[in-house]
């Protein structure tokens, strides 16, 4: 789909949604073949003013398959779950709008085109009223009393103290994205060429604004019409005159011949006669006496002026028949990504598919979301000192997939620990399944992918360990017993030597660092990520 149809159509369906004309809006979206995801929050948008909550719900869907960071479309899905008691579903979606916000306490998108400023606050409140209507009012409480950045926070909590349920907060109607002003200035049309002009011609009296070739007369000498001696370039020769040199014309006396150029230095003028052009001194001219009486025509003799060659215009090129509309199987090349049903477990059934589409394009996706659940396989992404993936069945068991990756790094298999991070933490958490019996691939992939790290090191046979800690940032070591990391790295803590300095292990390694250059979990944060 060319962009100046997606971008008119884009500016018609806001256009239409300005004046509350919701079904009107919906129907020119509906017509654009490859949706962005701003048009598709937009769909979401609508549905919403109309009361659709279930098709908002699979625009907003959609919305998150094209673009996975959208903060705003995961805050406007939270508030849509809890409308309609997905609770543990729209408490997901509050944990992914917080981290999207990538620690911002506001997010302002009037750069994107949509008017609306999105606040830590808003979310939180969101989250505060999920827990209001599971009865947990305590973490409802707690909830809002971590977010200390402002809003209306304090009349929440005095409902959360009355044991009042929140309601939650939603992108307020009309405000959607919008197209820059200055791609839909340049729909206009333009012309850029203008309409021709005759600037000078050799014919007299020519007012064409055409191309020559396109002149329509009949074949022979043009006759152009003449008022009278004074404003006619036809002369009269007094007397015979005989060419004397080159460039000359042999012209009869009192023949009538057509004035092409001014008089030159010599006294010699330009003339046409008898269809040919040549010089004859200007001082044998005189004016000719062609005026006539009213309604009276004259028969006059040609005057030698060709006409242009009476071909016929040139014809515009036969277009051929453009190719079929692509159809929507055509957006949906890869699994979207679930709306993160890694929480609650829940499969996406075909009823999540986008609704206000042609009914041939839903059967179309229904249809490739089958065979992409059909593969049952992840693509594994292993961190080690440089990045490898692999293809795994999602059933695979922990020594398979220990064998895999050791086979891949060319590490012996019982030297390497695996670990991964949970949705909203920044620890990076043991593979246990040594230990936890019955767990697969399929328990920490998410959308068909899963990111681990390796490390290569020996067991600790002989170390407690105390707890954990995230490098905020790199540490060289001073000494020979100093414990060296990354920033990021997770370190096992073994012992608090003082209050300043504590004893880790880190990638095969044992020794001493200061505690500023580490940082515990969040225990509050840790327990939202668990939903």
């Amino acid at each position: 789909m060319l962009y100046t149809d997606l971008l008119q159509l884009w500016n018609e369906s806001v256009q239409a949604m300005d004046s509350k004309d919701w079904q009107g809006a919906l129907a020119k979206m509906d017509q654009i073949t490859e949706p962005t995801s701003w048009t598709l929050f937009n769909a979401a948008s609508a549905h919403i003013c109309l009361g659709h909550l279930d098709s908002a719900l699979k625009a907003l869907d959609l919305t998150i398959v094209k673009d996975q960071r959208l903060s705003v479309a995961f805050f406007q899905r939270a508030a849509i779950k809890i409308l309609l008691g997905r609770l543990e579903e729209a408490l997901s979606d509050c944990v992914w709008a917080q981290k999207h916000l990538r620690g911002n306490n506001v997010i302002d998108y009037r750069q994107l085109g949509l008017r609306y400023k999105l606040n830590s606050w808003q979310v939180s409140h969101n989250a505060a009223a999920v827990y209001c209507r599971m009865d947990q009012w305590e973490q409802a409480r707690d909830v809002l009393m971590s977010n200390n950045q402002g809003g209306n926070l304090e009349m929440a909590l005095d409902m959360i103290l009355r044991n009042e349920v929140l309601a939650p907060l939603l992108v307020p109607e009309g405000v959607v994205f919008r197209p820059r002003k200055k791609d839909v200035e340049q729909l206009k049309p333009r012309d850029f060429l203008g309409k021709p002009k005759v600037i000078s011609s050799m014919i007299p009296n020519d007012d064409f604004g055409g191309f020559e070739p396109l002149r329509l007369q009949k074949p022979g000498f043009y006759q152009p019409s003449v008022d009278g001696a004074q404003h006619s370039r036809y002369m009269c020769m007094g007397v015979p005159y005989m060419a004397r040199g080159p460039g000359q014309l042999t012209v009869p006396g009192g023949a009538k011949v057509f004035i092409f150029g001014e008089e030159d230095r010599d006294g010699m003028a330009t003339v046409i006669y008898d269809g040919q052009r040549g010089l004859v001194p200007a001082s044998l001219l005189k004016p000719a006496d062609i005026k006539t009486a009213e309604g009276k025509t004259v028969n006059t003799l040609p005057t030698g002026i060709p006409l242009p060659p009476g071909l016929k215009p040139p014809t515009r090129p036969q277009t051929r028949s453009s190719s079929a509309t692509p159809t929507w199987e055509h957006l949906i090349s890869d699994t979207p990504p679930p709306p993160y049903a890694t929480a609650t477990r829940i499969q996406p059934s075909a009823s999540t598919l986008p609704g206000y589409t042609a009914n041939a394009a839903s059967k179309q996706i229904v249809n490739v979301v089958q065979e992409s659940e059909a593969d049952s396989v992840v693509m594994v992404k292993v961190n080690y000192i440089y990045t490898v993936a692999l293809s795994v069945a999602t059933n695979t068991t922990y020594h398979e997939l220990k064998e895999d990756i050791a086979h891949k790094l060319d590490q012996p298999s019982s030297s390497l620990r695996l670990r991964y991070r949970k949705h909203g933490s920044r620890l990076l958490v043991p593979l246990d399944w040594e230990v936890e019996t019955g767990k697969t691939l399929h328990d920490v992939s998410e959308a068909g992918r899963a990111t681990l790290w390796c490390q290569v090191e020996d067991p600790l046979h002989n170390h407690n360990i105390l707890y954990q800690m995230v490098a905020k940032h790199d540490y060289s070591a001073q000494g020979p017993e100093d414990l060296e990391f990354s920033e990021g790295d997770t370190i096992d803590i073994l012992c608090e030597v003082n209050e300043e300095w504590l004893e880790g292990h880190c990638a095969g390694k044992v020794g001493i660092f200061p505690s500023c250059f580490a940082m515990r979990e969040n225990d509050t944060l840790m327990q939202m990520s668990e939903f």
